[in-house]
């Protein structure tokens, strides 16, 4: 008999997006009934996803959302958040629970001491043992974005481009210092040569205002601010070569098989959050200053460089980028 059970992870883009193989080995390989609880924010990457049954909404009040989940009975939970308010939730639903081990003692001690005690495991094959208990095993199928038909961006119609000719560029992420610099990008746009579309949240408005201040060869366009998720995914899809940040954008592109280049800040790859391609052949690269002393100095980011001199993206070769770039899809 099927199970039913309650995945946990409240947010955020990327994280969620990095959950989708432990959805689909449970609904493919056991028939489980899969029940998502996150916020309102991320609902969409999960309603979209055939490997989940129901999403719950996490709201201000968490009783609300416990009493609608006393209701569903679970034979299971698996909290891949592991925090207080999911350690509340699973003592008030009273179901066998199985918590995801974060690390936070060896990220502390990379930050503050920069003494690797890290494995050398991604985050999702680290989920996917946090349910291994349950019979399942790792299919090595990558990750999982549905973007629904409705959100398909005609990218002739919106930018003028050529689907597949373009390059897009993520010029942001939740921290600045996980982010180039907007006369880094602006070289960028220059150095690439081609048609370049750039994406990003309506918080990085103004960055992307100063960044085509005197662009007026007509090759660089901008869908910063303008697009939800799904439709900047949909661009995504259509690109020739991503140039991404440490960002749930970076995580998208992985799940649509997308060839890409990774800039990184004051964030490693050792963290376990790169690119996750399972067993598919798919091209990318990272940019990173490995020889930095400050460097990670903090597992996510600050809104400035805490030291002042931002050399770990400062120091980048835009040109290696825009190069590495345009191998990628060649």
């Amino acid at each position: 008999m099927a199970k039913k059970i309650l995945i946990i992870r409240f947010s955020s883009i990327g994280d969620i997006v990095l959950t989708t193989p432990v959805l689909r080995v449970l609904k493919q390989q056991m028939g489980a009934e899969v029940h998502f609880l996150t916020k309102q924010p991320f609902a969409a990457i999960l309603e979209t996803n055939p490997n989940v049954d129901k999403v719950y909404i996490l709201t201000e009040d968490i009783n609300d959302v416990i009493g609608e989940l006393k209701k569903e009975e679970y034979d299971a939970i698996v909290d891949l958040h592991h925090n207080l308010r999911s350690q509340r939730i699973k003592l008030a639903l009273g179901k066998p629970a199985t918590s995801f081990a974060k690390l936070n003692v060896q990220k502390w001690v990379m930050v503050n001491f920069h003494i690797d005690q890290l494995p050398s495991v991604h985050i999702v094959d680290r989920y996917l043992e946090t349910i291994a208990h349950l019979g399942v095993d790792k299919d090595e199928q990558g990750l999982d974005f549905y973007i629904p038909q409705q959100s398909n961006v005609d990218i002739q119609k919106q930018f003028g481009f050529e689907p597949g000719q373009y390059c897009s560029i993520v010029i942001g992420a939740a921290h600045q210092t996980k982010c180039m610099t907007t006369a880094q990008i602006r070289l960028l746009c220059s150095a690439l040569n081609m048609p370049v579309v750039l994406l990003g949240g309506k918080e990085e408005m103004e960055k992307v205002d100063i960044i085509l201040t005197g662009i007026t060869s007509g090759l660089v366009k901008s869908g910063v601010g303008q697009l939800s998720i799904m439709q900047s995914a949909s661009v995504l899809r259509q690109s020739g070569p991503i140039i991404t940040h440490d960002t749930g954008m970076m995580h998208i592109a992985a799940a649509l098989k997308k060839p890409q280049v990774v800039v990184w800040g004051n964030t490693i790859p050792k963290f376990g959050m790169y690119p996750y391609y399972g067993n598919e052949n798919v091209k990318w690269t990272s940019f990173e200053r490995v020889d930095l002393r400050c460097r990670p100095c903090s597992k996510l980011g600050y809104e400035r460089c805490p030291k002042g001199h931002f050399k770990c993206m400062l120091e980048h070769n835009i040109q290696a980028i825009a190069t590495a770039a345009l191998e990628l899809d060649s």
